[in-house]
């Protein structure tokens, strides 16, 4: 077995036998100096890396990065302001804008996705975390799409970060573009009553077709959410409480636009013409990881596809519960690595997949929001590769 390092941590994973070592140094602050050793390894767990989509952002929530990795984090944040050329810059915004201007929806998605990519980035330059070889197949909440494709080689950062800027000015548009207040809901029941009030709500809005209101996302097996005219929205949960006997808790959500509803179909077209430009999107297995749609629950099949769903994303379902169950059930992913700000994706995998950290030997759902969680996430990590050495031995 080998020693990790005075000092450091030994991390080590692989996805094919050839072996690769990289050597990291890593100032944190002038106080705090770390060596970490990245070494192939022939066995690891099945491995998901997944992102977090809106409603996770908040002000300062780049600070601790900048404080822990300065020499990392600082050109990134530079490349991010000048990719975008906003005035004030989304760093800005981020560190000392206010929430309501965060949470604007033009400001909120690249901040998310930004933020999400930036911690990534540190792991790999300042730990040696080498996405492609420790990975298996990733996936992003909604918005944490993109982060995700950023991270399997399908999307390059600068380019997801101006769409997605783009995306959430159209998509801002579209929620000014009606007097009446828009939003989401978050409905939560039984695990055994969530198809049956799905299918009652399905049938309500089917047969009254002037109803603003629709399916957003699937999150749980207990939760999913509505999206479109609050008021349409409270005239379906009156009638499937009235009608249907069912009576979930609703939850308003703090979005100011009805995402993945048919409003959002400028935001599509959008979409489908910046992905259809030239070199937008890269799809050559393996050097590409396979990522996950939100619409379908699989792996994106071809480049074609991935613009055609990605477009379609920002106006239909989001099925997330499906991924997880799809991954977990059928392709036994056993290790499950959250990167991103917020906990609300670790959250909703670990109860679906009934682990929360390193849970059973060689797999857990293991999350990275803040930099005080470092020396727990690499540590998870080598525990897991550890839990696979042993069972093949």
């Amino acid at each position: 077995m080998m020693k990790a390092p005075a000092g450091g941590r030994l991390f080590q994973a692989s996805r094919g036998p050839r072996p690769r070592t990289h050597t990291a140094t890593t100032r944190h602050t002038p106080e705090h100096t770390s060596t970490r050793t990245y070494s192939s390894r022939p066995t690891r767990p099945k491995t998901a890396l997944f992102f977090p989509g809106q409603g996770v952002q908040r002000v300062g929530m780049l600070d601790p990065w900048l404080s822990a990795f300065p020499s990392t984090v600082k050109p990134i944040l530079e490349e991010i302001d000048h990719t975008l050329a906003i005035s004030p810059t989304l760093t800005q915004l981020i560190t000392s804008g206010t929430n309501a201007t965060l949470t604007a929806t033009q400001n909120s998605q690249p901040a998310i996705m930004a933020t999400s990519i930036l911690i990534l980035r540190v792991l790999e330059k300042e730990f040696g975390f080498n996405t492609k070889d420790t990975v298996d197949i990733t996936l992003g909440h909604s918005l944490g799409e993109f982060a995700a494709l950023v991270a399997a080689g399908n999307l390059q950062f600068t380019s997801a970060l101006k769409m997605v800027r783009k995306r959430g000015e159209v998509m801002a548009r579209c929620s000014a573009s009606t007097n009446q207040e828009m939003g989401m809901v978050a409905l939560v029941c039984e695990p055994d009553q969530r198809d049956a009030t799905l299918d009652a709500i399905t049938r309500h809005l089917s047969a009254n077709p002037d109803l603003r209101a629709n399916i957003a996302n699937i999150n749980s097996k207990t939760q999913f959410v509505l999206s479109g005219e609050i008021a349409h929205i409270n005239t379906v949960l009156q009638h499937i409480r009235q009608f249907d006997s069912h009576d979930p808790r609703a939850v308003r959500l703090k979005a100011d636009s009805p995402f993945h509803s048919p409003l959002m179909q400028p935001a599509v077209d959008l979409m489908r013409k910046l992905l259809s430009q030239p070199n937008a999107v890269t799809f050559d297995p393996p050097s590409t990881l396979p990522c996950i749609s939100n619409i379908t629950a699989k792996p994106f099949p071809s480049a074609s596809e991935l613009i055609d769903l990605l477009a379609r994303s920002a106006a239909e379902p989001v099925l997330w519960h499906q991924s997880i169950v799809y991954l977990h059930q059928d392709q036994k992913v056993k290790r499950w690595i959250g990167i991103g700000p917020g906990k609300v994706g670790r959250n909703l995998v670990g109860k679906e997949v009934g682990m929360k950290g390193v849970g059973v030997k060689g797999g857990g759902v293991l999350a990275l929001t803040d930099p005080k969680e470092i020396e727990e996430f690499m540590k998870a990590l080598e525990d897991t590769n550890k839990a696979v050495d042993e069972d093949v031995e």
